[in-house]
């Protein structure tokens, strides 16, 4: 999810930037998006196209812990990208060719491919075998104050002082989560291990959305949102493939197969996974990357009410706390 960097108007970009949380996100790099776009009028067809992807996205986390008992985290990523290769398949498949021109650039979607492929969504999985979806959303909502550390230390990247603040409201929201409201925890060091899960993902995450910027393969695959997703999910699978088979060797996994599992699989590979990636790359071409990063934000929402209504894990205070540090932070970054 990018709120605080302009990103190009070729949709998929941005919403990798997110998810695939959301949104979101959606970076890139400031090539035909004027500062402009932060005023760009919202038609209602827009802002619903909009809310779509962060509604898949809280629902991909409700979705996950629901199933927790059912397929393991790791397992669950793989079969999600099997089925959304075989979505994509029709729309992209001429990459698979031998003479197909994603192959010479197979080190970079190697590497993209383990980062928001391979490691985002099957360590989000693994936190939600312990924490909520409400408390992963929240974290994960702190992308760009990840992105902006990472930028600084990697990408020489100067930061602002509205940053460094926005970057400080953020990080004590996400402290706020990880703390379940009770400080003393944080001198305690009394985490469960979901928030070190997440953590890590949403590191990833930020990664991955800076190499983003780095446009080294051909138009033919970074102009086309099909395309530019097969390509990483070709590599994905592997990678995804490995992590899966580790988890087999070294855990006692199962799957229980049945309907519940069937849908749940339905959901996570045609939602999130290219549904919400469509739609969000649709948005930020009509409505721009500034304001399509307010709607990345409904995410930890949707997945309070998701949560209370299939979860019963009702709010609490500080997730509320959590929540309006957190946008106020992204917001006082982005100011200019």
């Amino acid at each position: 999810m990018v709120v605080s960097l302009a990103c190009e108007p070729k949709s998929h970009r941005s919403l990798l930037c997110h998810e695939l949380n959301v949104p979101a996100s959606q970076l890139c790099h400031a090539v035909a998006v004027k500062v402009t776009a932060m005023t760009q009028k919202l038609s209602l067809g827009t802002a619903l196209m909009l809310t779509v992807p962060p509604l898949l996205w809280a629902g991909n986390a409700v979705v996950g812990r629901l199933v927790g008992d059912l397929v393991p985290p790791i397992t669950l990523n793989f079969l999600r990208w099997v089925i959304a290769f075989f979505i994509l398949l029709p729309l992209a498949g001429h990459l698979l060719k031998p003479q197909s021109v994603l192959w010479p650039h197979w080190r970079r979607f190697a590497l993209l491919s383990l980062l928001g492929v391979g490691c985002y969504n099957a360590l989000q999985y693994l936190a939600l075998q312990t924490s909520t979806p409400l408390n992963v959303t929240l974290v994960a909502a702190s992308t760009p104050v990840f992105m902006l550390a990472i930028g600084a230390l990697f990408f020489q990247t100067p930061v602002r002082r509205a940053q460094w603040l926005g970057a400080a409201l953020s990080i004590a929201g996400v402290l706020m989560v990880l703390s379940r409201g009770d400080w003393q925890q944080l001198l305690e060091v009394s985490f469960v291990v979901g928030d070190i899960y997440i953590l890590l993902a949403t590191a990833c995450w930020a990664i991955y959305s800076w190499l983003l910027t780095q446009r080294n393969e051909p138009d033919e695959i970074r102009n086309h949102w099909a395309a530019f997703l097969m390509a990483q999910v070709i590599f994905g699978l592997g990678w995804a493939g490995l992590f899966s088979g580790a988890e087999w060797a070294l855990t006692d996994a199962h799957i229980s197969w049945g309907p519940p599992l069937y849908a749940a699989l339905a959901f996570v590979a045609i939602g999130p996974a290219v549904l919400a990636y469509r739609c969000w790359g649709l948005g930020v071409q009509t409505a721009g990357p500034a304001v399509a990063g307010f709607f990345a934000n409904l995410t930890p929402l949707f997945a309070a009410i998701m949560s209370t209504v299939f979860l019963g894990d009702l709010p609490k205070f500080y997730h509320v706390m959590a929540f309006g540090l957190i946008v106020s932070g992204i917001l006082v970054s982005s100011k200019r």
